[in-house]
């Protein structure tokens, strides 16, 4: 693989509209074969995503979204929800076997909400930066009901939902102009 810096960051935008395109399984499967190796805290790996991509999943799902996202939701051929699992710490004897990780959480429930949005957060910038490098673009959004999606998708579950992704190809006509952003100045300082 042969990225470059403007396709994963510089020359890549959040997508607003999409080609009819289907996204095959096997680029779903190999987005999130390179988001995994992404580094977590203690190698936690919170994030659980639900692909939707069948109409009557996508019909549900637009039950839960704000009216701006709905008709950008309706045309994308893949929305990710990007969940947190909040028991992700029982899978830390298998993901962090070197030392008793799951201890560190026994009864700390800030300590889980915490390291569960914070990790399945970082997941879900590389889950960005994965799909623009297996070729798809990304419309990360933020405007939902996130009990209704948890309903919908995660009943059952303890895992919630941290934010949700459209994915395909996206349409370069429906993109706004490009937003500015801070200079080095403004975001940061050297201590």
């Amino acid at each position: 693989m042969n990225l470059t810096t403007e396709q994963l960051f510089t020359g890549a935008r959040t997508h607003n509209g999409f080609a009819p395109d289907p996204v095959p399984q096997a680029k779903l499967r190999e987005l999130y074969d390179l988001m995994k190796w992404g580094p977590t805290s203690a190698n936690s790996s919170p994030a659980r995503i639900v692909f939707v991509t069948s109409r009557e999943a996508k019909e549900k799902l637009l039950t839960a979204m704000s009216p701006g996202n709905v008709d950008k939701t309706r045309e994308a051929p893949v929305t990710a929800i990007i969940g947190m699992d909040m028991e992700f710490h029982e899978k830390l004897p298998q993901l962090f076997p070197h030392a008793d990780a799951k201890s560190w959480f026994a009864g700390n429930q800030p300590m889980i909400d915490a390291t569960a949005f914070r990790n399945s957060s970082i997941q879900g910038g590389y889950f960005i930066l994965a799909a623009r490098a297996v070729g798809l673009d990304a419309g990360p959004m933020s405007g939902f009901d996130p009990k209704k999606v948890d309903e919908l998708f995660w009943a059952g579950t303890k895992v919630k939902t941290n934010f949700i992704v459209n994915l395909g190809h996206g349409i370069p006509g429906k993109l706004f102009p490009r937003s500015p952003r801070l200079t080095f100045e403004e975001a940061c300082s050297i201590a």
